[in-house]
């Protein structure tokens, strides 16, 4: 496994583990540098923590004292972390760097790298790029957001490799030199600003993508989000734009019932099988990255014809008697469950709540026309029960969680209806995480008789 080589830092600390931090730390030990980690919640007969006492890191639990900043020289902060952590703020005070482990994975891997971000679809977005390039027989891995620790997969890749990166706000936040060689920014919404504090905060953070990039490089970008058209200007890579809306030079585009690349014909549309005027976007960016980086036209169309999405993002679940189930519990903000049911002309039963972030529910009252009922729990079930009052909806049931909603709304549908789990909210004041809450979701429909 390949090591850093001449990091400048000798002094490492690694603030919050999970998954990232204990990846980067790892890292940092076996190439020689001296680490301090810090956790607020990691126990000390924690396997993860005990290897990396074994080798050889300092190890501060249960609490965040100021003094674990003493002669360090940078702070790899877990990507959960918010900036006004007491570590965080007082090593921001300090004019230490902050980054995230991505940026160590930006130092190891020495082939092509795909960035991709955006408010919304990064996920789809990724996994079509990856299995695009897959596809058409050109190496590949895929790491970030989406599941495997960046730093971690850096380590095990070839010059030869694609390395597809899905990034949130939160990563980008700490990056320096990183540069991928194709960025990719799908859209800017408002979204996260109970973390970036401020719109400006989370829009720049988007934008960091491509902040490194040079003329080398190339920036896909979606050319109808005038958010990113903002931006532009600060972009040093070749500009390549996608629209669903009209034909753009250099990108890729919809025309005459078909999806096009720089000119050239890549597939029919109706021979794409995944769902949704949205992921029509997403399909638009996966194949000019993917092209970009070395995909088949053959390649590109194997995976169109068959992939009908990823897990808890518009997930077909069931037909049980004519109701049709949809996980979509990655809809963790307005505009994802604003997407998912454009996507849908039949009637829709939809079930949303969850945490609380302080925001009303007003924009998603245009989108809720075809909503024929609205199952709502968790901390905004309130809340959603006015939007959905004020939508003129007539059937509004509170639950206690998704379980009880999925046999709700199956007991209120008719043939042909869509059952559509999209809450609008993020997890946390039910569920561990929005994964636990599609799991419970999908165990609930497999239940139903």
């Amino acid at each position: 496994m390949k090591l850093l080589k001449n990091y400048p830092y000798k002094q490492v600390l690694i603030l919050g583990l999970a998954k990232s931090g204990t990846a980067a730390a790892r890292l940092l030990l076996d190439s020689g540098v001296s680490v301090r980690v810090n956790d607020w919640n990691a126990s000390h007969e924690d396997e993860n923590v005990q290897g990396l006492k074994e080798a050889g890191a300092e190890v501060v639990l249960g609490s965040h004292p100021l003094s674990v900043l003493d002669g360090v020289e940078i702070v790899i902060k877990n990507p959960g972390i918010r900036y006004d952590n007491p570590i965080a703020a007082a090593a921001s005070e300090s004019g230490l760097p902050i980054i995230t482990e991505v940026e160590l994975a930006g130092l190891l891997h020495e082939g092509p790298m795909i960035a991709i971000t955006g408010s919304n679809g990064k996920t789809t977005t990724t996994t079509l790029t990856y299995n695009m390039l897959a596809k058409s027989n050109r190496p590949a891995r895929v790491a970030g957001n989406i599941g495997e620790v960046s730093c971690e997969v850096a380590r095990e890749t070839s010059e030869e490799d694609r390395l597809v990166i899905e990034l949130s706000s939160f990563q980008l936040m700490g990056i320096d030199e990183f540069k991928p060689s194709v960025a990719v920014l799908l859209n800017i919404y408002e979204a996260h600003l109970d973390y970036h504090k401020t719109l400006e905060n989370y829009q720049q953070a988007k934008a960091n993508i491509f902040k490194n990039q040079t003329a080398e490089d190339h920036l896909v970008y979606n050319a109808e989000n005038e958010t990113i058209q903002a931006f532009l200007d600060q972009a040093e890579g070749k500009k390549v734009p996608f629209s669903t809306k009209r034909k753009v030079e250099h990108g890729g585009y919809l025309e005459d019932g078909s999806i096009f690349f720089q000119g050239e014909k890549i597939i029919d549309l109706d021979e794409v099988v995944l769902v949704g005027e949205h992921n029509l976007e997403n399909i638009l960016a996966a194949v000019s990255a993917a092209k970009l980086t070395g995909a088949t036209n053959e390649g590109i169309r194997e995976v169109l014809t068959t992939f009908s999405g990823v897990e808890h993002r518009l997930q077909f679940v069931k037909n049980l008697h004519d109701r049709f189930f949809y996980n979509d519990s990655k809809a963790t903000n307005i505009l994802a469950t604003s997407k998912a049911l454009e996507a849908f002309s039949q009637p829709v039963h939809l079930l949303a709540g969850g945490l609380d972030r302080g925001n009303e529910f007003d924009e998603l009252i245009p989108f809720l026309e075809n909503v024929k009922s609205l199952i709502v729990f968790g901390e905004t079930a309130e809340k959603l029960t006015k939007a959905g009052h004020q939508a003129g909806i007539s059937t509004i049931k509170q639950v206690d969680n998704v379980e009880q909603a999925a046999r709700k709304a199956y007991e209120l549908s008719d043939p042909m209806d869509v059952i559509l789990l999209s809450p609008a909210c993020a997890s946390w004041d039910q569920y561990r995480t929005f994964e636990e809450r599609g799991h419970k979701f999908v165990q609930a429909v497999h239940k139903l008789k």
